[in-house]
C-alpha cells in the first residue's frame, strides 16, 4: 500500500505532459483524460485514507534514500482525509468548468492551457498534503503558485492581470520568507525532515525555536488568509473565472491551514504563540464577517466570509487540545466543500442573470427554484444551522473552548457565536435580495452580451471575471456595472432587448455589464443553465450534506486523527522506523 502514496502527485504531473502534447486539439480526449485522472486520484485518496485509518501512517522514501537525504511522502489520517475531500472537490469543479465551456475555449490559444494548469494545481495540492519535509512542502506551494497564476489570469484581461499580479507578489513574499525559515531550520537542526525535526527541535534553544515557529506561522497565515494578512484575497479571487474562484476559495486557503495544523502539532507541541493565534483567530472571525455584512456583491460577500471562517480553524489550532484539533479538522473538510459550492452557485447566478451584484438581482426563488435550493442548503450549512456539518464543527470547537477555559478561550467562544449569527444574517440578506424579493427593474435579458475580449482596454472602469461559454449563452461576466465600453456584435444591444445588425458596435447603455471575454469570444447570459454545471453543483451540495449524514463516523475519524497528531509517535515511527 505504501507504493500508492506518491501516485496522487505523480499521476497528474505525468498526464500534464501528455495533455500539453495534445494541445488544443481533440477536445473530447482532453475532457476524458482530465476526468479520468482526477477520478483515479479520488480513488487513490480514498484507499490511502482507509489504509491510514486501519494500519497507521504510510510513508515512502522516493529513490529509497533515507532521511534527511531522500524525499519523504507520508499519508496519515489527516493527509488522507484532506486528499479525499480535495480530490472530490476538484473533480466536481472540473465537471462544472467543462459544462461552462471554459476549458474548450483553448482552441484559440497556442497550447491548451486550462487542463494542464488545472492538473498541475491538483498535483501541487496533493504534494503539500503528503509532504514529509519542509522542502517538499515548499515545492508543493510553488507548484500551486505557478498553476494558480495561469488560472487566475485566463483570458488576459487587465483586471485579472492586476489581481493575479497582486496574488503572485504576496505569494512570492511568503515563499521567500518560507525559504529563509527552511534555511534557518536546517542550520539549527541539520535536517528539514518533519519526523526528525520533531525530535531535534526540542533540543534547540527556546528563543530560536519560537522564532522559527513565528516565521512558519507567518508564511502559512499568508497562504491561509488569516487576518491581518488577508487583504489580498477579496480583490484577487472574485476576478477569476467562476470554477477557478471556487476551487481557490474552497481549497487553496485550506492548504495553509493544513500546514499550520501539521507543524504546530508535530514540530511545536505546547507552542508559546497560542495567545497570538487566538487573537488572530478572533480578529479573522470578526473583521471578516463585518466585511461581508458591508458588501453588496455576492462574490465579495463570499470572499469575506471565507476570511471569517478561516478564524474557526485557527481557533482549533490555537487551543491545541484533542477536542479543538478534532473540531478544526471537521471544519476544514466542511468548509472546503461548502465554500466551493457557494462560489459555484454564484457562477450559476452570474451566468443566468449577468451579475452577482445583489442590488440588481431578485425573483430567483420563483424564476429558478432549483438554483434557489442549490444556494439555500450550503448557505445554511455555512451559517451552522443544526444538524448540518457546519453546526457539528462549530459545536466541537466551542465545546473545546469552554473546556479549555481562560479569558482568550471564552472570548473565542463568544466571537464564534457572534460570527455564526452574523453569517446567518449575511446569508439571509443574500437570500432576500437575490431570491425572495421581486426582480428589480432593468434586469438583464437573455442573450445580453456581457463580455468581449476586444473591449478590454486599460481605460475601462470595471472588467469581468467569468470565463468561457461554449455555445450560445456561455458564462457570464462580472457584477460591476459600467457606463462605458461597447458590446461585441451579438444581434442586440447590451442591456436592451433591441436587435442590432450583426457585428454592430453600439454604445452600451449605463447599467449594462461590459468586460473582457475569454480568448476573444463574446459572453452572453442564458436562462437555460447547462446540465453539467447544475449536476456538478448539485453533487457538491450532496457532498456537503453527506458530512451531516455521516457525522458520527466523520467525528470518530477526526478524533482518531487528532489523537494521532498530538501523540506524534505514530508519524515519527512510520517515517524513521521503530
Amino acid at each position: 500500500m505504501n507504493a500508492l502514496v506518491p501516485l496522487p502527485v505523480l499521476l497528474p504531473l505525468c498526464v500534464t505532459g501528455l495533455k500539453l502534447a495534445i494541445g488544443p486539439r481533440l477536445h473530447r480526449l482532453q475532457r476524458f483524460i482530465s476526468i479520468a485522472v482526477l477520478g483515479a486520484v479520488l480513488v487513490l485518496s480514498v484507499l490511502l485514507m482507509v489504509a491510514a485509518d486501519r494500519h497507521g501512517p504510510l510513508s515512502v522514501h522516493l529513490g529509497d534514500f533515507a532521511p534527511p537525504v531522500g524525499i519523504t511522502l507520508v499519508a496519515d489520517r489527516l493527509a488522507g482525509l484532506m486528499l479525499t475531500v480535495s480530490s472530490a472537490v476538484t473533480l466536481l469543479v472540473l465537471v462544472y468548468s467543462l459544462g461552462q465551456g471554459m476549458a474548450d475555449r483553448d482552441d484559440q490559444a497556442p497550447v491548451g492551457v486550462f487542463h494542464p494548469a488545472y492538473l498541475i494545481l491538483v498535483a501541487g495540492v496533493s504534494c503539500t498534503f503528503l509532504a514529509g519535509d519542509l522542502v517538499n512542502l515548499y515545492v508543493g506551494f510553488e507548484i500551486m503558485l505557478v498553476a494558480s497564476f495561469v488560472l487566475l489570469t485566463i483570458g488576459g484581461t487587465a483586471t485579472r492581470i492586476r489581481a493575479g499580479s497582486t496574488y503572485v507578489i504576496i505569494s512570492l513574499f511568503s515563499s521567500v520568507l518560507f525559504l529563509v525559515a527552511i534555511a534557518m531550520t536546517y542550520a539549527v537542526a541539520g535536517t528539514v525532515n518533519l519526523a526528525q525535526l520533531a525530535q531535534r527541535l526540542q533540543e534547540v534553544p527556546l528563543g530560536v525555536r519560537t522564532l522559527l515557529e513565528a516565521m512558519l506561522l507567518t508564511v502559512f497565515a499568508i497562504k491561509a488568509a488569516v487576518f491581518p494578512l488577508a487583504a489580498w484575497l477579496p480583490d484577487s479571487y472574485p476576478t477569476a473565472p467562476a470554477p477557478v474562484t471556487a476551487v481557490f476559495a474552497g481549497l487553496l486557503t485550506k492548504v495553509g491551514v493544513y500546514s499550520m495544523l501539521r507543524t504546530q502539532t508535530l514540530l511545536f507541541p505546547g507552542h508559546r504563540l497560542g495567545d497570538l493565534l487566538m487573537l488572530a483567530a478572533l480578529a479573522s472571525m470578526v473583521v471578516g464577517i463585518l466585511g461581508a455584512v458591508a458588501q453588496t456583491d455576492l462574490k465579495r460577500v463570499l470572499s469575506f466570509t471565507l476570511i471569517s471562517h478561516i478564524g474557526y480553524m485557527v481557533f482549533g489550532i490555537a487551543l491545541a487540545g484533542h477536542g479543538s484539533i478534532s473540531g478544526a479538522i471537521v471544519y476544514v473538510a466542511h468548509h472546503i466543500t461548502v465554500q466551493t459550492t457557494l462560489f459555484l452557485v454564484a457562477g450559476l447566478i452570474e451566468r443566468r442573470d449577468g451579475t452577482t451584484e445583489l442590488t440588481r438581482l431578485g425573483g430567483l426563488a420563483r424564476a429558478a427554484p432549483l438554483l434557489a435550493v442549490l444556494f439555500f442548503v450550503p448557505a445554511m450549512n455555512l451559517a451552522g444551522i443544526p444538524p448540518l456539518s457546519g453546526f457539528i464543527g462549530k459545536l466541537g470547537l466551542m465545546r473545546a473552548g469552554i473546556d479549555a477555559g481562560g479569558a482568550w478561550a471564552w472570548a473565542l467562544v463568544a466571537g464564534s457565536a457572534a460570527t455564526s449569527l452574523l453569517t446567518l444574517y449575511v446569508m439571509a440578506k443574500v437570500w432576500n435580495l437575490a431570491f425572495w424579493r421581486d426582480a428589480p427593474p432593468g434586469a438583464e435579458e437573455e442573450g445580453v452580451v456581457l463580455e468581449s475580449a476586444e473591449d478590454d482596454e486599460p481605460g475601462d472602469d470595471e472588467e469581468g471575471d467569468e470565463a468561457g461559454g461554449e455555445e450560445e449563452g456561455a458564462a457570464t461576466g462580472p457584477p460591476e456595472p459600467t457606463g462605458s465600453g461597447r458590446a461585441a456584435g451579438s444581434g442586440k444591444a447590451a442591456g436592451s432587448g433591441e436587435p442590432t445588425g450583426s457585428g454592430s458596435d453600439l454604445p452600451v447603455p449605463a447599467g449594462a455589464v461590459v468586460a473582457a471575454g475569454f480568448l476573444g469570444q463574446s459572453i452572453t447570459t442564458t436562462r437555460r443553465l447547462p446540465w453539467p454545471m447544475l449536476a456538478a453543483t448539485g453533487a457538491a451540495v450532496a457532498l456537503g450534506l453527506s458530512y451531516t449524514v455521516l457525522g458520527g463516523p466523520l467525528t470518530t475519524f477526526t478524533q482518531a486523527a487528532a489523537t494521532e497528531l498530538l501523540a506524534r509517535t505514530p508519524y515519527i515511527e512510520a517515517v524513521l522506523g521503530r
